[in-house]
């Protein structure tokens, strides 16, 4: 038998060994859930990407009359190339819906890129222009972003479209290939996005009649950029120049005929 004291008074009665365990336990518990810090709340945004709400495609229209399919651009401009290693995060992603027998690639791949960029001169409501290309083993993809100089709800607005790899950047731009993503990104709120969406196993793919005003309207900007940008003729251009240096980077070796020695 034990004899438990609480507190600052004296208050003795007899407790067994086992229910004092019992009793210590209970009270260690309350006192380490009392210092732990709260958990912070998590907090998800699920996007409709596919049927967005007659507010996100009204705003979606409202953004894309804002920007002009005709400009001018300050001296200022960029272009960039390079090569850069895919992202395993799309693998990691696969192996755990495959199964643990599933086997992450080795070779991670490359993606060709260029880019583009032009100002707009003051007081246009968009700040910058860049086109982006990227090309990898599976797919070419353009993207167009316009940002804006002084933001206040809209930050900017991306266009985006793309083909397989089989294509070329050349046939990609001169049958200017419809756009396929717009998205929206809004200060301290969620992006907007619209996205052709295409059917699957569990089922048709769901009817996007109503949003095709609004990719025409994305096309149609997409397919005046490539003209004014010039990239119709930069694009190719600067690919060859990234081709060209892995070449030099890789030469073929030929092989040399041994020397004869004089008899």
């Amino acid at each position: 038998m034990h004899f438990l004291r609480l507190g600052l008074f004296r208050l003795e009665c007899p407790v067994p060994r086992k229910h004092l365990t019992i009793i210590l336990s209970l009270v260690l518990a309350v006192l380490a859930s009392a210092q732990q810090p709260p958990q912070p709340q998590v907090k998800l945004n699920v996007l409709n990407v596919c049927t967005p709400t007659a507010e996100a495609q009204q705003e979606i229209a409202s953004a894309l009359q804002r920007i002009p399919h005709t400009a001018s651009f300050t001296q200022d401009f960029e272009i960039d190339r390079g090569r850069s290693l895919l992202d395993q995060g799309a693998d990691l992603l696969k192996l755990g819906q495959v199964g643990q027998n599933a086997q992450m690639s080795s070779d991670p791949g490359t993606s060709d890129w260029v880019r583009v960029r032009r100002e707009f001169p003051a007081p246009a409501t968009f700040a910058t222009v860049q086109y982006s290309f990227s090309k990898d083993s599976a797919s070419l993809v353009e993207t167009l972003v316009f940002r804006v100089r002084d933001p206040k709800d809209l930050l900017l607005v991306a266009i985006e479209d793309s083909a397989p790899a089989a294509s070329t950047a050349a046939n990609l731009m001169a049958t200017d290939t419809p756009a396929t993503r717009i998205k929206l990104e809004r200060l301290g709120k969620p992006s907007t996005v619209l996205a052709r969406c295409l059917g699957s196993e569990a089922g048709p793919p769901p009817d996007q009649s109503i949003y095709e005003p609004l990719f025409r309207s994305a096309s149609a900007i997409a397919a005046s950029y490539r003209d004014l940008l010039g990239v119709r003729r930069t694009v190719p251009a600067e690919l060859a120049r990234i081709g060209a240096m892995k070449e030099k980077r890789n030469p073929v070796l030929k092989p040399v005929a041994p020397e004869r020695k004089p008899q």
